[in-house]
């Protein structure tokens, strides 16, 4: 995989429980890369959930804050830098 000079790097990254979301959208402000936003799909509830994008810090912060328990964060060992199009997430 060939990757862009600029392609965002990745230090981490979250998977996101979106069945359990309820849509409050509380990790989207929280954020501090920016690389969450809400979906415009929903989850089996009837909510919109958040999708990540390239760039996670694995910070943890949208786990601080979301009350519904949605996330799980992971840190890598080494940056990922993604490629342009199709970069995993």
């Amino acid at each position: 995989m060939t990757t862009e000079p600029n392609a965002p790097t990745s230090r981490g990254t979250v998977t996101i429980e979106i069945e359990r979301c309820k849509g409050c959208a509380l990790c989207i402000p929280a954020c501090p890369p920016a690389v969450l936003r809400m979906s415009e799909a929903h989850n089996g509830i009837g909510m919109p959930y958040p999708e990540l994008l390239p760039g996670c810090t694995g910070c943890g912060a949208c786990l601080l804050v979301c009350p519904d328990f949605c996330f799980e964060v992971w840190q890598y060992d080494a940056p990922l830098r993604h490629a342009e199009a199709g970069a995993p997430s």
